[in-house]
């Protein structure tokens, strides 16, 4: 009996350690936790910038990855950057900002 109980504690503890290992991030791949908040900033972001009365006719797309926001598409002036660039720097959880904007 001991040591069925035994083996079962042993296989919960492989089951955990299996769960937190699949969980985990890399350099390459977001954990949960991460995707989850990447996927607030971005809707943020998005938000803001639909609502800003100056950006909201551009087509600006917006991704997230582990706190670093790429914005990319096309804006008509040097301002229309500047003002892309300082309203996602005002979201709270970013890290950094790549900026792949166009002026044309």
């Amino acid at each position: 009996m001991k040591n069925k109980n035994i083996v079962i504690q042993f296989l919960a503890l492989l089951i955990m350690i299996a769960t937190f290992t699949a969980c985990a991030s890399t350099r390459t791949h977001e954990s949960t936790g991460q995707y989850v908040d990447d996927s607030v900033i971005t809707t943020k972001v998005k938000s803001l910038l639909a609502t800003d009365d100056f950006l909201k006719s551009f087509q600006i797309s917006v991704e997230t990855f582990q706190g670093t926001v790429q914005m990319s598409g096309f804006v008509n002036s040097k301002e229309a950057v500047s003002k892309a660039d300082e309203i996602v720097r005002s979201v709270n959880g970013v890290k950094s900002v790549k900026n792949d904007l166009i002026v044309k």
